[in-house]
Protein backbone atom coordinates (compact mmCIF):
# COMPACT_ATOMS: atom_id res chain seq x y z
CA UNK A 1 0.00 0.00 0.00
CA UNK A 2 1.48 3.39 -0.99
CA UNK A 3 -0.33 6.15 0.41
CA UNK A 4 0.84 10.29 -0.51
CA UNK A 5 -0.75 12.61 2.29
CA UNK A 6 -1.36 16.26 1.35
CA UNK A 7 -2.21 18.68 3.46
CA UNK A 8 -4.57 21.06 1.53
CA UNK A 9 -6.47 24.22 2.24
CA UNK A 10 -9.38 22.45 -0.17
CA UNK A 11 -9.55 19.93 -2.74
CA UNK A 12 -12.31 18.70 -4.85
CA UNK A 13 -12.95 15.77 -7.08
CA UNK A 14 -14.68 16.23 -10.43
CA UNK A 15 -16.28 13.36 -12.62
CA UNK A 16 -17.64 14.06 -16.14
CA UNK A 17 -17.57 17.90 -15.50
CA UNK A 18 -19.59 17.47 -11.67
CA UNK A 19 -18.37 17.98 -8.41
CA UNK A 20 -18.60 14.73 -6.39
CA UNK A 21 -16.82 15.82 -3.32
CA UNK A 22 -15.16 18.46 -2.09
CA UNK A 23 -13.07 19.69 1.19
CA UNK A 24 -11.59 22.52 3.01
CA UNK A 25 -8.90 22.38 5.27
CA UNK A 26 -7.29 19.02 5.99
CA UNK A 27 -5.56 15.98 4.08
CA UNK A 28 -5.73 15.42 0.42
CA UNK A 29 -4.84 11.14 0.33
CA UNK A 30 -3.96 9.43 -3.07
CA UNK A 31 -4.08 5.49 -1.83
CA UNK A 32 -2.07 2.57 -4.20
CA UNK A 33 -3.59 -0.52 -3.24
CA UNK A 34 -1.00 -3.31 -4.11
CA UNK A 35 -1.89 -7.18 -4.92
CA UNK A 36 -0.14 -8.48 -1.24
CA UNK A 37 -2.03 -5.64 1.10
CA UNK A 38 -4.46 -6.71 3.23
CA UNK A 39 -6.58 -5.29 5.54
CA UNK A 40 -3.82 -5.17 8.45
CA UNK A 41 -2.26 -2.19 6.13
CA UNK A 42 -5.44 -0.76 6.01
CA UNK A 43 -5.62 -0.29 9.79
CA UNK A 44 -2.40 0.21 10.46
CA UNK A 45 -2.42 3.35 8.01
CA UNK A 46 -5.65 4.84 9.08
CA UNK A 47 -4.60 4.88 12.21
CA UNK A 48 -0.98 6.64 11.53
CA UNK A 49 -2.57 8.91 9.14
CA UNK A 50 -5.51 10.00 11.80
CA UNK A 51 -2.59 10.79 14.16
CA UNK A 52 0.11 12.36 12.18
CA UNK A 53 0.64 15.35 13.89
CA UNK A 54 1.44 17.37 10.58
CA UNK A 55 -0.65 20.60 11.21
CA UNK A 56 1.20 23.88 12.97
CA UNK A 57 -0.07 26.03 15.97
CA UNK A 58 2.10 28.38 17.60
CA UNK A 59 3.67 26.24 20.27
CA UNK A 60 3.48 22.24 18.69
CA UNK A 61 1.85 20.34 16.02
CA UNK A 62 -1.36 18.82 16.16
CA UNK A 63 -3.14 15.95 14.14
CA UNK A 64 -6.12 16.21 11.48
CA UNK A 65 -8.68 15.09 14.53
CA UNK A 66 -7.40 18.03 16.69
CA UNK A 67 -7.76 20.77 13.94
CA UNK A 68 -11.01 19.56 12.79
CA UNK A 69 -10.20 19.06 9.46
CA UNK A 70 -11.88 16.53 6.76
CA UNK A 71 -10.26 13.88 4.29
CA UNK A 72 -10.74 13.30 0.62
CA UNK A 73 -9.04 10.05 -0.15
CA UNK A 74 -8.86 9.24 -3.75
CA UNK A 75 -7.60 5.65 -4.62
CA UNK A 76 -4.96 5.81 -7.47
CA UNK A 77 -3.94 2.43 -9.10
CA UNK A 78 -0.99 4.07 -10.70
CA UNK A 79 1.05 4.03 -7.07
CA UNK A 80 1.59 0.85 -8.15
CA UNK A 81 3.64 1.27 -11.33
CA UNK A 82 6.89 -0.15 -11.91
CA UNK A 83 9.06 1.80 -14.56
CA UNK A 84 12.39 0.41 -13.73
CA UNK A 85 12.25 -1.70 -17.43
CA UNK A 86 11.52 0.68 -20.30
CA UNK A 87 9.84 3.81 -20.69
CA UNK A 88 6.12 2.05 -20.44
CA UNK A 89 4.65 1.56 -16.43
CA UNK A 90 3.44 -1.82 -16.18
CA UNK A 91 1.00 -1.96 -13.28
CA UNK A 92 1.30 -6.46 -12.50
CA UNK A 93 1.55 -5.17 -8.69
CA UNK A 94 -1.34 -3.35 -8.22
CA UNK A 95 -4.69 -5.07 -6.94
CA UNK A 96 -7.07 -6.36 -9.05
CA UNK A 97 -9.92 -3.59 -9.70
CA UNK A 98 -12.82 -5.25 -7.64
CA UNK A 99 -10.75 -6.31 -4.76
CA UNK A 100 -8.47 -2.95 -4.74
CA UNK A 101 -12.19 -1.35 -3.99
CA UNK A 102 -13.19 -3.52 -1.37
CA UNK A 103 -10.10 -2.41 0.56
CA UNK A 104 -10.30 0.99 -0.45
CA UNK A 105 -13.72 1.06 1.31
CA UNK A 106 -12.43 -0.96 3.93
CA UNK A 107 -9.37 1.99 4.37
CA UNK A 108 -11.88 4.45 4.63
CA UNK A 109 -14.18 2.91 7.49
CA UNK A 110 -10.69 2.42 9.02
CA UNK A 111 -9.78 6.07 8.65
CA UNK A 112 -13.44 7.01 9.90
CA UNK A 113 -13.55 4.97 12.97
CA UNK A 114 -9.83 6.57 13.83
CA UNK A 115 -10.49 10.15 13.14
CA UNK A 116 -14.16 10.42 13.63
CA UNK A 117 -13.90 12.93 10.70
CA UNK A 118 -15.97 12.66 7.51
CA UNK A 119 -14.31 11.05 4.87
CA UNK A 120 -14.92 12.02 1.31
CA UNK A 121 -13.70 10.32 -1.43
CA UNK A 122 -13.46 10.01 -5.19
CA UNK A 123 -15.09 7.52 -8.06
CA UNK A 124 -13.40 4.13 -7.60
CA UNK A 125 -11.99 3.62 -11.29
CA UNK A 126 -13.51 7.26 -12.96
CA UNK A 127 -11.38 9.31 -14.74
CA UNK A 128 -11.34 12.42 -12.11
CA UNK A 129 -10.12 15.80 -12.03
CA UNK A 130 -8.53 16.97 -9.06
CA UNK A 131 -8.31 20.50 -7.91
CA UNK A 132 -6.35 21.45 -4.76
CA UNK A 133 -4.55 24.11 -2.97
CA UNK A 134 -1.65 22.88 -1.08
CA UNK A 135 -1.32 24.08 2.39
CA UNK A 136 2.76 24.63 2.83
CA UNK A 137 3.40 22.85 0.72
CA UNK A 138 3.56 19.68 2.92
CA UNK A 139 3.63 16.00 1.53
CA UNK A 140 4.63 12.76 2.49
CA UNK A 141 4.43 9.11 1.25
CA UNK A 142 3.52 6.67 3.22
Amino acid sequence: MTIIVRRVLSASVIVAEETVSSIKKGLLLYVGIAIDDTQKECEYYAKKIANLRIFETEDREISIQEVCGEILSVSQFTLSAETKKGNRPTYSKAMPSQDAKSLFDYFNECLYKESNLIIQTGVFGADMTIPSIDDGPFTIIL
